[in-house]
């Protein structure tokens, strides 16, 4: 569902009765209290905009206020869970991986938000130098591990080596097979080893219909046109492939130690706050509030074995798994 859509489903719930003419007033105190500014620039632009472009601009702005109020209690729960990381001297890796714009890059940003910047890491690694093409594939990940107490998030990780690269041919079949075979001993010998590393394996699954909408919006705004890379412009021609490689990812490397947790990602608000609630639960941490809602929201939050099912069954009755 995009996110106009949303806004209007959002607006029309009947607990939100009366949202537009709530809208309108806002609109018209709007105008009066812009009149106070000097700004030629400001006045030009409220001068164009009519009346339903301001209820827009309004219902917009009111819609984000409250997605970021929604997350704030969860945000703060984030801070006390890493306070108890900090004094228990354990560590937690957070891996990213799914489809090109799929949301991972905004939620990783919403999750750190309040954190302390110097407990935790986002790293996003780039192509391999010549001598890191030599080496093990893990090896330059695993000297990107947190230290006790630290967060370490990874905007797209190892699992590029299970997705990205084999269909973009940046590995060999070889590589790519060996790879599948020992990157669950991998994580047991070097992660999970000991259990003061927490690993958590999430993947962003967006349709391939809001994939297009949010490249087509990176194409023609000029403050996301960076985003665009070489895969982003392959990707929608190379849907299937990426599906296929999704389905041999959770059949291979979802294991009862180390899981994957499917993030359905259309709904960009939701696939943030579900993010947050699945961080949390992975941690018993002291002080946790008693008054929110933890659990899964199911439509949401899928586990890769469930997720695993849905495919398989999608390509049993057409052919090709659809997610």
């Amino acid at each position: 569902m995009s996110s106009s859509a949303n806004k209007k489903q959002l607006l029309n719930r009947p607990e939100h009765k009366g949202a537009t003419a709530l809208i309108r007033q806002l609109v018209k105190n709007l105008d009066n209290e812009l009149k106070k500014y000097s700004s030629v620039g400001i006045s030009e632009i409220v001068e164009e905009l009519k009346v339903r472009q301001k209820e827009k601009i309004v219902a917009s702005a009111l819609l984000s206020y409250c997605s970021s109020e929604e997350l704030k209690p969860f945000q703060a729960e984030l801070i006390k869970m890493h306070a108890h990381l900090e004094r228990t001297g354990k560590k937690m890796i957070v891996l990213f991986d799914g489809r090109d714009a799929s949301g991972k890059g905004g939620t990783i940003r919403a999750v750190t938000r309040y954190m302390n910047e110097k407990r935790y890491r986002i790293e996003a690694l780039g192509k391999p130098t010549e001598e890191q093409r030599t080496e093990l594939h893990m090896k330059r990940y695993i000297e990107r591990f947190p230290h006790a107490g630290e967060i370490v998030l990874f905007d797209r990780s190892w699992y590029n080596r299970a997705m990205v690269e084999p269909v973009m041919g940046f590995c060999s079949n070889e590589q790519y097979h060996r790879f599948l075979h020992k990157v669950t001993t991998y994580e047991e010998n070097f992660i999970l080893d000991a259990g003061k590393t927490i690993l958590l394996k999430l993947y962003f699954s967006v349709t391939k219909e809001e994939q297009a909408r949010r490249f087509e919006r990176r194409k023609n705004d000029p403050l996301r046109q960076w985003k665009l890379s070489e895969v982003d412009l392959q990707a929608q021609e190379l849907w299937n492939e990426f599906t296929q490689k999704k389905k041999i990812l959770l059949q291979k490397t979802h294991t009862k130690d180390s899981k994957w947790w499917v993030i359905r990602s259309d709904n960009k608000h939701l696939a943030r706050l579900e993010t947050m609630k699945l961080i949390l639960r992975s941690v018993k941490y002291r002080g946790r509030s008693r008054t929110l809602d933890f659990s899964a929201n199911p439509e949401v939050v899928i586990a890769g074995d469930k997720e695993l099912h849905i495919m398989l069954k999608q390509e049993k009755e057409f052919g090709v798994p659809l997610s």
